[in-house]
């Protein structure tokens, strides 16, 4: 990942008077969702890099050591060899840009990539009562502490939202700041679950307050909500970044999650982040795609670059 964002001292200021002009955000984002998308061996390249930038996840209540070996086996070798030998990409080392799963199964994740010869693959740990948050503060802070201890290197933490929707910002940001203490020296990705927040100002609000208590990377949603990551909402958020970099100098990265699921989808988040904050934000360092399926399309996609034709279902591997 990028270099940490060590967070400013909280200033109200700075999230008074905030104002979403609606009309112009929601044209940005239908002009994005109805653009043509590249093609051909452009096409190829950026699902190769949107594979990149996955947190392969699961987070089923039916999870076993099973189904997190295979998980960690398919981001070690996230699209068939012989498809990557034929666009010349097979000595590259492509793997996915992390594993994601419960405080639970970070052992069996850390473990299991260990003994694929994988341990550069970092796992994420989901925290703090995900994915409502509803557990008492010294609870989700040693639950972070916990899945630290356990390997995670990365640490997707849930917001307070009845902060948010009250107006305690200020307790929202002493919240964070305790939960970046307690992830030491793991990223921490902070999830907004924008689809509870209320408003498009609510969001820029959590955006700026949960990146001045430190988050490295914010987060849409936690994918059980019934909004997740949309575009409209991930715009309020993507300009809230560039905004906390023009003013700080500190680079965060963003966090797409929930509902994205084909390759299509994939270049439309890489060609917003692109357009919005420009090349390094489309790198796995300050760009990733929560997904569990959205790896399948993509590898289908790209067998049919290769071969010409769609591939039987035998013939590409599910994770």
């Amino acid at each position: 990942m990028a270099a940490r964002n060590p967070g400013v001292e909280f200033d109200p200021s700075w999230i008074q008077n905030v104002y979403v002009n609606l009309p112009a955000t929601k044209r940005r984002a239908e002009q994005l969702g109805l653009r043509r998308t590249v093609k051909k061996q452009w096409q190829a390249a950026w699902e190769l890099r949107a594979v990149s930038c996955i947190d392969l996840t699961t987070l089923a209540g039916d999870d076993t050591l099973a189904n997190v070996n295979r998980l960690c086996f398919k981001a070690k070798h996230p699209v068939r060899q012989d498809l990557l030998k034929a666009m010349e990409m097979d000595d590259t080392g492509l793997t996915v840009g992390a594993v994601c799963v419960y405080p639970n199964r970070v052992s069996d994740a850390v473990n299991s990539l260990k003994a694929a010869g994988a341990s550069h693959i970092p796992v994420a740990s989901v925290a703090t009562g995900f994915p409502t948050g509803q557990t008492p503060l010294k609870t989700r802070l040693e639950e972070i502490r916990l899945a630290v201890e356990d390997g995670a290197r990365e640490i997707d933490i849930v917001i307070n939202r009845q902060m948010a929707l009250t107006g305690d910002w200020k307790g929202l940001y002493d919240e964070v700041r305790m939960m970046r203490e307690a992830c030491g020296e793991a990223h921490m990705k902070t999830i907004l679950a924008t689809g509870e927040l209320g408003s498009l100002a609510n969001i820029h609000k959590a955006s700026i307050v949960c990146m001045m208590a430190g988050a490295d990377f914010i987060k849409t949603s936690t994918g059980k909500e019934g909004v997740n990551a949309i575009l409209l909402v991930a715009l309020v958020m993507v300009r809230a970044i560039r905004e906390y970099f023009e003013r700080t100098g500190h680079k965060v990265g963003f966090k797409p999650a929930g509902g994205i699921r084909s390759a299509k989808d994939a270049c439309t988040w890489l060609s917003l982040m692109k357009e919005e904050l420009g090349d390094e934000w489309t790198t796995p360092a300050l760009f990733r795609i929560g997904a569990s399926s959205l790896l399948i399309d993509i590898e289908r996609q790209l067998f049919h670059f290769v071969y010409g034709r769609y591939a039987a279902a035998h013939e590409i591997p599910m994770s």
